[in-house]
């Protein structure tokens, strides 16, 4: 976007249900002033109950649709009919009302009578092409007119679809695209004006799929979704779990809307119409999550039962062991060991996966341009790890071929063009896409300021590597520290790998660190099992060794000659979140969720964690004076293992410094920490070390005040007690008093100490084995 066209700064949504509500929250997320219409219900007292109704709701919403509970002030309520003329002062109107057409257009006569001169107007339509609602409209609306769809919910789906039409103005669409990409954090996606788009066409043609084909081949839904779950790169939910979710009441609606708009010879339109088993599970009040259920429910033991699509009837879930999803598990499986598995999940899981790659690869051309398009529309809008040329290329393109051929199926040109080879390759550091086109390959195109350490690593060795982390040249004169253990979990190869950067960075001439991953989480702690293991056999010397091992790298990190900055997205728990409290600066993406859990395996943080947040917590700008409020504050977030759920939140906690800059958009972390480095870098030096004056034991028997209350009133059981009582010994400094100043080492010997009492205790092991077993905290 150049600088001669308006930043989008103000938004309109006309629509406050579910979906109209999340893209309002979205924008405010983004800090853009917001103003949510709707229409004034037959009578209201309050003629802007729906809007502020809306508005209410968000903050009570789970998961949360707003990233701070301030972020509802930027939201306005209205109504359309006092208040739309106030759209003449808005940058961006957002329309998300019903399915109607005849409604869509009523609108878009009285909004071309109020629009600025500039105000771009824009339709979150899933199925009204764009064509058909542009119809009358007149011409200057029409130049300022697109379809934006998001998904739902907005703030985690991080998919725009765009549609501009002939007479869109080139910098209208270019101001929606860089204010989606760079504030909403939002893959944005060219699309062409056809039914469904990319990702619901293809998407529903999925899912209408699956369901039939099981119907047809007699296929349970446990097993269906076993099969297109993980063993596929979808999330559990799989098939029918995911119609739960969705809502089976909006099925019939999205089906009947796609086969009405597709011609008859679509092979979407060969599934058959929706089945009659969705309209007798609608018809019993049978919706999916949001009602008593759906293919799925809870039974009043509260256990979980699966539909018998034969009887209609429901039965206790038995999580079936599945032959041809354990084979795709193997050492030789993979995806074609799935789909070839000679049992009835596997001619499901080839029937229902041929059909649906082969209508996508059909769609090339129609719905989108190009390959990466499509891949991307289904991972960022149907949350599967791998889009459906990726999938393909996994199947190998030429097999792949061959069985559609043997199976009768039509072979779509592009993967007869690409024959033998690959849809993607790696290029000299980029990825490259197969061009039909060009009859070659091409680099995937990627926007300016959009860095992916994926690239970096193509055809490249790593500077350091080890089981469990890699050192990149992340060009530059930046490095970049790599996790690569299982979920990013921290273990001693990590830390080794730490050292190494403290130790070799000076001298190989770069001139700081970035530490980063592409993983779903930046880390969910420190691997606690070496901490079991040691604490059963009672090796407390091995266990103080591992702490004073984190402790010092930690420290190492803090102080290094050279600027480090976290670059997290998703968890960054225990050990984690430790790692960021020690880096100079962060550029956190927005969906970061940071906390020191430890005591939920009933342990306090033991590298640093409690050093750093006391004495964050006493050096913030707005501190209360004196040596209990830095405590209290340390004391609550680490005794609650309160996780900050946005990377805007973390800022309260004292995990971010309050001027941290959140990136939306998770593809431009990496150039964000970057260029952080390289600012910081120019006359840098390590920052000052903390000095405590800590209230020793009057302090802790304030705290233990509190807790002893926790406890009698039954909301902390008797091990809490005891791991609070550790926690609130290392936080108020031990047998000190507010005269005697403490070093940061003096607290460190705090969090050591305590801490292996606490690994000396039946029920903090209990704690480690339980959350081990089972994923899930043992209250104890």
């Amino acid at each position: 976007m150049t600088s001669a066209q308006p930043h989008i700064r103000k938004v309109a949504v006309i629509g406050s249900g579910v979906m109209g509500a999340g893209i309002a929250a979205q924008c405010a997320n983004a800090g853009l002033d917001v103003l949510l219409l709707d229409i004034v219900p037959e009578g209201a007292t309050d003629r802007n109950t729906l809007a502020a109704g809306a508005i209410a709701k968000l903050k009570k919403t789970k998961p949360a649709p707003l990233m701070h509970p301030r972020n509802a002030k930027c939201i306005t309520a209205g109504n359309i009919d006092d208040d739309l003329e106030k759209i003449a002062d808005v940058d961006w109107v957002i329309e998300v009302v019903i399915e109607r057409l005849d409604i869509k257009r009523d609108l878009y006569r009285k909004i071309a009578k109020h629009r600025g001169k500039h105000t771009i107007v824009s339709s979150n339509t899933s199925t009204l092409p764009l064509n058909t609602l542009m119809k009358g409209m007149p011409v200057a609306l029409q130049e300022h007119f697109l379809i934006t769809h998001f998904f739902n919910p907005p703030r985690y789906l991080r998919l725009l679809e765009v549609v501009t039409g002939p007479k869109t103005k080139a910098d209208v669409a270019s101001r929606v695209r860089h204010v989606g990409d760079h504030k909403l954090g939002k893959t944005v996606i060219d699309c062409h004006d056809k039914p469904g788009f990319i990702a619901n066409r293809i998407g529903t043609f999925w899912l209408h799929c699956a369901v039939v084909t099981a119907l047809e081949q007699g296929i349970d839904v446990e097993t269906a979704d076993a099969v297109f779950g993980r063993p596929v790169g979808i999330p559990k939910t799989g098939v029918f779990g995911l119609l739960d979710l969705v809502g089976l009441d909006l099925m019939p609606h999205v089906l009947s809307s796609l086969r009405d708009a597709l011609p008859a010879g679509d092979p979407f339109i060969k599934l058959g119409p929706p089945p009659q088993l969705l309209d007798q599970l609608i018809k019993k009040g049978y919706t999916g999550r949001k009602g008593k259920g759906g293919f799925y429910r809870l039974n009043d033991q509260r256990k979980k039962e699966a539909l018998d699509l034969k009887t209609g009837e429901h039965y206790l879930a038995q999580r079936p062991k599945i032959a041809a999803v354990k084979a795709a598990k193997g050492e030789a499986g993979g995806l074609r060991a799935l789909v070839t598995h000679n049992s009835p999940a596997g001619h499901y899981a080839w029937t229902v996966l041929s059909k649906t790659l082969t209508y996508a690869a059909s769609l090339l051309g129609e719905v989108a341009d190009d390959i990466p398009s499509i891949d991307a529309a289904m991972r960022l809008g149907y949350n599967w790890k791998l889009g459906p040329f990726e999938l393909i290329d996994r199947l190998g393109a030429a097999w792949f071929a061959e069985a559609l051929a043997k199976d009768g199926q039509k072979v779509p040109a592009i993967i007869k063009a690409v024959g033998y080879q690959p849809f993607y390759r790696s290029g000299k550091g980029v990825r490259e896409v197969f061009s039909a086109e060009k009859n070659g390959y091409v680099p995937v195109a990627l926007p300016d300021g959009v860095e992916l350490l994926a690239d970096i690593k193509r055809g490249r060795k790593p500077l350091y590597k080890n089981l469990s982390a890699q050192v990149w040249d992340g060009r530059d004169g930046v490095a970049i520290l790599e996790f690569t253990s299982k979920m990013n979990s921290l273990d001693p190869f990590i830390l080794a790998a730490m050292r190494w950067c403290v130790r070799e960075i000076p001298k190989r001439g770069y001139k700081g660190l970035v530490i980063y991953n592409e993983g779903s989480n930046f880390s969910v702690g420190a691997n606690i099992m070496m901490l079991l293991v040691a604490g059963k056999l009672k090796l407390s010397p091995l266990i103080d060794w591992i702490l004073k091992d984190g402790q010092r790298t930690m420290q190492g990190l803090k102080y290094a000659p050279f600027p480090v900055v976290g670059a997290p997205a998703g968890m960054a728990l225990g050990g984690g979140c430790e790692v960021l409290l020690h880096c100079d600066a962060i550029t956190p993406h927005a969906e970061s969720y940071v906390g020191l859990v430890e005591v939920g395996v009933g342990i306090i943080p033991g590298w640093g964690g409690c050093k750093e947040l006391l004495g964050r917590a006493a050096a913030a700008p707005k501190a209360h004076q004196g040596p209990m409020p830095a405590v209290m504050h340390a004391f609550q977030t680490i005794a609650t293992a309160h996780v900050a759920t946005s990377a805007d939140e973390t800022k309260a906690a004292h995990y971010f410094h309050a001027d941290t800059e959140v990136v939306m958009n998770r593809n431009r972390v990496l150039h964000a920490a970057k260029n952080k480095v390289l600012d910081m870098a120019v006359d840098y030096s390590p920052p000052e070390p903390f000095t405590f004056r800590l209230p020793g034991p009057s302090g802790h028997a304030a705290l233990m005040l509190g807790l002893n209350d926790f406890r009698a009133k039954g909301l902390a059981t008797p091990h809490d007690v005891v791991v609070g009582t550790a926690l609130a010994t290392t936080l108020t400094g031990g047998k000190t008093d507010v005269t005697e100043e403490l070093s940061e080492d003096d607290v460190l010997r705090l969090e050591r100490r305590e801490f292996i009492k606490l690994t000396k205790t039946k029920a903090t092991l209990d704690r480690v084995a339980h959350i081990l077993k089972t994923g899930k905290p043992l209250r104890n």
